[in-house]
C-alpha cells in the first residue's frame, strides 16, 4: 500500500494536559473514507506513538485513505501528565476520538491499539457509538482483563503473533471465539509480541480486513 498523505505534528487537549500527536490526512483533493486512532503499547516499557507496530498499523489504515491519528499517552514523550495504570489513559483515548469526531464529522471512526493500547483503547472504542470497527494487536491476555469485550458486538479484528510472550495463542483464540458480533483473528506464525521479522504481515492483515470498507 502507498502512503500518500500530509502529516501534521501538534498537541491535542487531553484530560491531564496536552497530548503529543501526529495526524496523517490524504493529500488535498482526496476525501478521507474514515478516521482512525492507533494507540501505542505500555509507556513504562518504552511504548510511544513511534513504535514500529503502531506505525505499521497506521500505514495500513493510511493506505485505504483514512485520516490516521497517533498520540502519546499522558506522561509519554512530550505529553503532559503522568502514567495512570490504564485508568486515566482511557480519557486520553476519548480525547483522541473526540478530536477525530470534531474534525472529521460524519466519518465512521476506527479504533486500533497495540498491547497496552489495545487493552485501554478497545474498552473506550466499544463504548463510543462513533467507533464502528475495532482492531486489537498483540492483546496481552495473559495479564489483562478483556472481559469487557463480551458485551461489544462491533466488528473486531485481532492480529497476534503465535509466539507472543504476553498473550498465549490459545487464550486469544478462546477470547475471540466467545465474543458477540463478527470477529476475525489472524495469527502470524513464528513471531513474538512485536512481530519481529514479519511486521509486513501485520499490515497485510489490516489491509485485507479494511478493504472495501466503508462501502463506496
Amino acid at each position: 500500500m502507498t502512503t500518500n498523505h500530509d502529516s501534521k505534528n501538534f498537541f491535542l487537549a487531553g484530560p491531564a494536559g496536552k497530548l503529543e500527536a501526529v495526524l496523517w490526512t490524504p493529500h488535498a483533493g482526496i476525501t478521507p473514507r474514515f478516521a482512525a486512532v492507533v494507540c501505542h503499547p505500555h509507556p513504562l516499557f518504552g511504548g510511544t506513538l513511534h513504535n514500529k507496530v503502531v506505525y505499521q498499523a497506521a500505514k495500513a489504515l493510511d493506505g485505504h485513505h483514512g485520516a490516521v491519528l497517533r498520540f502519546n499517552f499522558r506522561g509519554t514523550g512530550l505529553s503532559e501528565g503522568k502514567h495512570d495504570r490504564g485508568l486515566g489513559e482511557r480519557g486520553d483515548v476519548q480525547a483522541a476520538l473526540d478530536f477525530l469526531g470534531e474534525n472529521f464529522s460524519g466519518l465512521p471512526l476506527v479504533l486500533a491499539g497495540f498491547s497496552f493500547g489495545s487493552w485501554v483503547g478497545l474498552r473506550v472504542g466499544c463504548g463510543d457509538a462513533r467507533v464502528k470497527r475495532l482492531i486489537g494487536i498483540g492483546a496481552p491476555v495473559n495479564s489483562s482483563d478483556f472481559s469487557y469485550l463480551e458485551k461489544c458486538a462491533k466488528p473486531k479484528l485481532f492480529v497476534h503473533g503465535s509466539e507472543d510472550e504476553f498473550g498465549d495463542e490459545d487464550k486469544v483464540r478462546e477470547l475471540v471465539s466467545g465474543l458477540p458480533g463478527v470477529n476475525e483473528l489472524v495469527v502470524v506464525e513464528g513471531v513474538d509480541h512485536f512481530f519481529k521479522g514479519k511486521i509486513e504481515e501485520l499490515g497485510a492483515a489490516i489491509t485485507a480486513w479494511m478493504r472495501d470498507w466503508p462501502s463506496t
